[in-house]
């Protein structure tokens, strides 16, 4: 562009002083939802809750709270109780309103930033209270405090009543109801299985503190009250309710270093991976950080040092590794410190440097301490880790065996695997088949520039029943690892993907759910990032197939094929209806059709938004124990609305 043209550009644009918007009180958060609560999904819907109830958290690790009421009334409105101290209500030196309408209307506004109201608090940007208000039809609060009951209105973020004192009490909380605006949010109606997980860890990591979760939007009430007098030691128990244990007691540390509190607790059990959960100051680091790194060195240390005392470990070169004492091991990381910092892709990475040696110096010296005073105990976990050792190192010689193997045939992919011609990951797709018959089916009806196809035969390895050395010499998963290209375990590298978008496509039955699940399986516990980065999905192939004269109808399920001779208002005898058993029935073009065209097959992307759920949900479906499964079933039949698995 030349300075003549640039200049007529300038000249004939709109671009003045009235084309800036400066966005006044909660506009901002209005209009641009997703900075301050990352999504108007579901997950941003439930995010509202989350907010609030943090601040009645918050008042529970001052010790100002003991219980913590939570209800869902019918048109989906939260109510939030606790008997904390209540937030102010005197007039805000700064402001000139009322303290308690600053917290709910003005951003960056809390008791936070002050770390002499709190000193340990999980709400660090004064934003919980105010965004909910924002994204709210309306919000009322009501405060106890200075033996008065005082209530105000908020719609959609701006102030409706005065503050008003509505009685006396001789009690202190904050009580907050709010209806979520679904002029914001995709849907407005909560997931109460979600809620209960959430709570249920906070009553976990908040000893003795009792929050009540309560449902009336049924034809009963559902109630679940949570507390847990043992804390993290009950929440171990928890996850490993399911599971056999390789010591008797769960090991429980617990030290205050620095102005700091570091807790963990820790069991193994004979599963094959580990189970770790970690917090700072009650938020979940699902990213790690520096107490889990701390944690991790410190734990093998412990765990050689004390091997080579007993004479498990003769070889003077020969150390356990991380992975080794990590198999089968359960454990919660809780730390709570002074202005925590993090990072990481999600801000859930805990970046304080100073608490790795915190937490290192707890457990070479807890943990040492716990193995001399506890000798068969700690006898047991280095049998179990040398276990573990003997069987990573098979699983290395079976994994060198085929890099090897690779190498001679000239890093040659899979036989059956019907690789497309596009080279760029992004743009390419690989579909996992059931059956031969079923794969000459998607592989004729594809489009080859960018569509990979492999075949799977049979019913796979349930790698929650396996170790990786089982993993790597299954003659039905090293097909997918190598044309995945990303390796799993401790070699798995996501920028080695080929394809970013990888479809699990399976029968629409009780066999091909299962299949779906055991791929799921390998995949969560494997390979995990190529869920948490939105690279896994179900294919949705259809069960029925109705024609009346020369129209042809797909159904995925019975409602949908019920729905359509309704709308249609055709009568059954005049139509031909085809129930497919399998993949393998359709024709070539039927599958392109249906299920694998991008402009008109449903394919549902495999998500985790709640780690505790998913490896509650792989643990009781996929494990040895009968019982959960059972019980997990019997829970969630009623959900199903599909003829597969629904994940």
């Amino acid at each position: 562009m030349d300075n003549k043209q640039r200049q007529d550009n300038i000249k004939g644009c709109n671009y003045n002083e009235a084309q800036i918007q400066v966005l006044e009180g909660l506009e901002a958060v209005r209009k641009r939802p997703g900075m301050y609560i990352g999504t108007t999904s579901i997950k941003g819907l439930h995010h509202l809750v989350y907010e609030i109830v943090a601040n009645s958290v918050d008042e529970a690790l001052a010790g100002r709270c003991d219980r913590i009421e939570i209800t869902i009334d019918k048109d989906n409105i939260i109510t939030v109780t606790d008997n904390g101290s209540g937030i102010p209500v005197g007039i805000h030196p700064k402001m000139g309103i009322p303290t308690v309408e600053v917290v709910h209307t003005v951003l960056h506004a809390g008791g936070k930033f002050d770390s002499s109201a709190y000193s340990i608090s999980g709400g660090l940007h004064g934003v919980g209270a105010s965004v909910v208000n924002a994204l709210s039809e309306f919000l009322e609060v009501e405060v106890k405090r200075d033996g008065k009951i005082y209530k105000q209105r908020y719609e959609r973020g701006k102030t409706v009543t005065k503050l008003e004192i509505i009685g006396d009490t001789d009690e202190t909380g904050t009580k907050t109801v709010f209806k979520a605006d679904s002029q914001i949010f995709d849907t407005v109606e909560y997931e109460y299985d979600a809620l209960l997980s959430r709570y249920r860890e906070m009553a976990f990591l908040n000893k003795g503190v009792m929050i009540v979760l309560t449902d009336k939007r049924g034809e009963e009430d559902v109630i679940n009250e949570l507390c847990y007098e043992g804390g993290i030691v009950s929440f171990v128990r928890y996850l490993d309710s399911n599971k056999t244990r390789i010591h008797k007691n769960t090991i429980y540390i617990e030290e205050k270093k620095d102005n700091c509190v570091v807790e963990i607790a820790m069991q193994y059990n004979d599963s094959y991976s580990e189970t770790l959960y970690s917090y700072a100051n009650n938020i979940a680091t699902i990213e790690g950080g520096m107490h889990v790194t701390g944690f991790r060195s410190a734990l093998t240390k412990v765990i050689n040092d004390y091997a080579r005392k007993i004479g498990a470990l003769k070889d003077a070169n020969k150390n356990l590794t991380g992975d080794d004492v990590r198999e089968g091991l359960t454990v919660v990381l809780s730390v709570k410190l002074h202005d925590p910092q993090f990072e990481g892709q999600t801000k859930s990475k805990l970046g304080n440097s100073y608490i790795r040696t915190v937490t290192e110096q707890t457990v070479n010296e807890d943990l040492a301490a716990y193995f001399e005073e506890n000798p068969q105990e700690g006898k047991a976990i280095v049998d179990k880790c040398l276990l573990a050792s003997r069987a990573r190192e098979a699983a290395r010689g079976a994994r060198d065996l085929a890099r090897r193997k690779t190498a001679l045939e000239g890093n040659a992919l899979p036989g059956k695997l019907a690789d497309c011609s596009e080279t760029d990951p992004i743009k390419s797709e690989i579909f996992i088949v059931e059956g031969d018959s079923a794969g000459g089916s998607a592989k004729q009806g594809r489009d080859r520039k960018y569509q990979a196809i492999l075949p799977l035969w049979g019913k796979m390895l349930n790698v929650e029943k396996a170790r990786i050395d089982k993993i790597y010499n299954n003659d039905k998963l090293h097909p997918l690892i190598t044309a995945l290209g990303t390796g799993i375990g401790e070699d798995f590298n996501i920028e080695k993907l080929r394809y970013h978008k990888v479809i699990i496509m399976a029968d629409a039955d009780v066999d091909g759910a299962h299949i779906g699940m055991l791929l799921i399986t390998f995949v969560y516990r494997y390979m995990r990032e190529l869920i948490e980065k939105g690279h896994l999905y179900l294919a949705q192939p259809p069960l029925y197939k109705i024609t009346k004269g020369k129209e042809s109808i797909y159904a995925f399920n019975e409602v949908e094929m019920e729905r359509i001779f309704r709308d249609k208002e055709w009568d059954r005898k005049d139509c031909t209806l085809q129930r497919y058993k399998g993949l393998g029935e359709m024709s070539s073009v039927q599958l392109w059709e249906t299920t694998m065209n991008p402009e008109s097959r449903t394919i549902i992307q495999i998500k985790m938004d709640n780690p505790f759920l998913a490896d509650t949900a792989v643990s009781d479906l996929m494990g040895d124990d009968v019982q959960p499964r059972k019980e997990f079933i019997e829970r969630h039949a009623k959900d199903v609305q599909l003829n597969r698995l629904d994940i």
